[in-house]
């Protein structure tokens, strides 16, 4: 009640304003159209008197404009007060047309009373002017006090309230990768910077394709990490696009290392441009678990059905047979035929004469007791299966051009050696990925072992396009290749990629232990697990309730999500979101991001068009000059044959003309054989 009171003792003097605003207007009148008002018997001889005595203390008509001014602050002063219904078609392009308008009649119209008109026509015009104005000047008014200020319209995708100030510094230190940056924060748009300052707590780079990961994210990585004198490892999936890139990179950054690092390739399409390299090297296995490794990236690479099936049976059966197989080639000669091609091999030989030997070697007969007492207790189904589970796999990567690049020993594979550092390069194509991810993946999981050491050389391992190969022990190396200076970047499309080919438990692990993220557009549900790790933050709420007299406006705070998911499923081509992680020594107030990274298309056109390929490394030439590649290749595959038929003949000599062992074996030695035949 009190309220209403006050508003209507407000309304009557804002009333009261304007009609003393109206009065000095009718007096303005009064005094400049003098003559008019003699001539329409209008004067008094007292208002003359008092105007008269007024202006002689004020001076308030010595100047046409005085009184105009004082008429129009008084009206803009009862406008100010006045409580209208708002509209919404009401805007300020109106407002400022009749205000121009009304301003021109009201204060423009002096040159009138100067026209060589009769003095009554003059009055009537610059009275009519003069009315108009102010009619159109009080309608301007009481337009500004019903215009409707609150246009929650204007940010109907809540820019504003989702936008954060983000890190502008640069942050740079030895090991650092540094992105510059575009967001938009307090209605403009600010330069700023991605400072992974600990790339050794491993980074995920997500997008879908055409989002720009790559070329945005993991080619700033390969370029920075050589100009900081890392070893690095590079699983080139569309090779040989990244290939290229740190194949140029190192030579401008030579300089940037003690010890001049060597470049690498492995690339099963192009043998002429790739170096040889045995992944299962005897020197770097030290006992029958490294086997068990091995030929656990093998199959699972083979078979990715199996990863969710770890622990079966027939899972489990035909990796034991192929580790048994490996660490055999390992002892047998001290390693001279140790090597993935010749396991291949080996295991295609009669199973008859491959358990007798094998069991022939007390390390490996418990290793192999499923397959002997299958054999021994005329389970023959069985052990066809057990075998076969084995051996229809590993004939899809019986290839010369393979068996080549695995049997030779160009390089080791402890890339982060300081005295010998390398930059490697493992290619993979698209057409054939079934077949070349199981050896590639032999190559990976060999490298975790190696590098994960202390001591050693600061590397990185470039995953690209994770999915389309099984690197086992990826968790553990994430988890624990920290302190050794082992920086891992990871890039897929998704976490439902990750989940579909990793299983769902190693995955959630890779993506709870890694520390710096990266994502373009990605939707689903890893849009939304994103949009939850990035969490909260504290957002402006705004409502407006309109009545006849006045416009309620309520506003309050709450708690939403700092990036939507629906914002991170319609991210534009080289905007990202993600989250860093910081240092004792480097604190990073806001680790999160949500920016366009910024690079620069000519620099990185210009370097392109520069760039050297890959030298070749093996000529394959005859003595006359011809390309004998197909021959050589051809050459070392029946080689390899060879050795696998040599390596049976040699041992069932050696185990037939042992009766003791014969005896252990139950099989005929050589002198029960010669007696039988005589």
């Amino acid at each position: 009640m009190q309220q209403e009171d006050d508003l209507r003792a407000l309304a009557k003097i804002m009333e009261f304003g304007r009609a003393v605003s109206i009065f000095i207007l009718v007096v303005h009148v009064y005094v400049y159209c003098y003559p008019s008002m003699s001539s329409w018997h209008l004067n008094l001889d007292v208002i003359d008197r008092i105007l008269m005595n007024f202006d002689r203390t004020t001076g308030i008509f010595g100047c046409i404009l005085w009184t105009k001014l004082m008429a129009v602050l008084l009206l803009a002063i009862s406008c100010t007060g006045t409580i209208g219904v708002k509209g919404e078609k009401i805007t300020w392009q109106r407002i400022w047309a009749v205000l121009t308008v009304g301003a021109v009649l009201f204060f423009m119209n002096w040159w009138l009373l100067d026209l060589p008109f009769p003095h009554e026509a003059i009055t009537a015009l610059y009275v009519v002017t003069l009315a108009a104005g102010y009619l159109c000047l009080l309608m301007a008014g009481l337009w500004i006090s019903r215009l409707y200020r609150h246009n929650l319209m204007e940010d109907v995708f809540n820019m504003e309230n989702e936008s954060f100030m983000q890190e502008t510094r640069l942050m740079e230190n030895e090991y650092s990768v540094n992105l510059p940056t575009r967001f938009q924060y307090g209605g403009k748009l600010n330069d700023g910077w991605i400072n992974v300052v600990n790339p050794f707590r491993a980074t995920i780079v997500l997008g879908t394709p055409g989002s720009g990961k790559s070329y945005a994210v993991v080619n700033n990585y390969i370029k920075q990490m050589i100009s900081k004198g890392f070893s690095v490892y590079i699983y080139d999936y569309k090779f040989d696009d990244l290939s290229t890139i740190a194949y140029n990179t190192l030579l401008h950054n030579m300089d940037k290392y003690k010890v001049k690092p060597h470049f690498y390739v492995i690339n099963f399409d192009d043998p002429h441009r790739s170096h040889r390299c045995n992944p299962i090297n005897p020197e770097f296995m030290t006992d029958i678990s490294d086997a068990y490794e091995a030929s656990y990236t093998i199959m699972l690479n083979l078979n990715k059905t199996w990863i969710e099936k770890q622990g079966d049976f027939f899972v489990e059966s035909p990796i034991i047979l192929l580790a048994a197989i490996i660490w055999y080639l390992k002892i047998y000669k001290n390693g001279i035929y140790c090597s993935f091609p010749h396991a291949v091999e080996l295991l295609n030989k009669p199973y008859s004469d491959l358990f007798t030997i094998l069991t022939s070697y007390p390390e490996l007969e418990n290793y192999l007791s499923p397959f002997m007492d299958a054999w021994k207790g005329g389970a023959q189904d069985q052990l066809q299966g057990q075998i076969a589970s084995a051996k229809i796999p590993l004939t899809r990567m019986i290839s010369p051009q393979l068996y080549w690049v695995m049997t030779g020993n160009d390089f080791s594979l402890d890339i982060n050696n300081p005295k010998e550092p390398k930059i490697l390069c493992v290619g993979n194509n698209p057409d054939r990925q079934n077949i070349y991810s199981a050896a590639l993946g032999l190559y990976n999981s060999r490298i975790v072992k190696l590098i994960n050491k202390k001591g050693q050389l600061k590397s990185t391992v470039i995953i690209d396009e994770l999915p389309t190969i099984y690197f086992r022990g990826l968790d553990n190396l994430i988890a624990t290749a920290r302190s050794n200076k082992v920086a891992v970047c990871l890039g897929f499309q998704d976490f439902s990629q990750l989940n579909r080919d990793y299983g769902e438990k190693e995955s959630k692990v890779i993506q709870n232990t890694v520390g710096n993220i990266f994502s373009g557009q990605v939707v689903g549900e890893t849009a939304k697990t994103l949009s939850e790790r990035f969490g909260k933050i504290l957002q402006k709420r705004q409502s407006i309730s309109i009545n006849r007299q006045d416009v309620s406006t309520s506003i309050n705070t709450q708690l939403d999500s700092l990036i939507p998911a629906s914002k991170i499923s319609n991210l534009s081509q080289g905007t990202f979101v993600g989250s860093v992680s910081d240092n004792f020594s480097e604190k990073i107030d806001q680790k999160i991001f949500h920016a366009e990274i910024i690079v620069d298309h000519t620099k990185v056109s210009a370097e392109e068009k520069a760039y050297k390929k890959i030298p070749v490394i093996n000529t394959f030439k005859d003595s006359e000059g011809n390309d004998i590649m197909l021959q050589q290749i051809q050459l070392n595959y029946d080689q390899i044959k060879a050795d696998a038929q040599a390596i049976i003949n040699d041992e069932m000599e050696r185990i037939k003309s042992d009766p003791e062992l014969c005896e252990r074996l139950g099989i005929e030695s050589a002198e029960e054989e010669k007696r039988k035949a005589e």
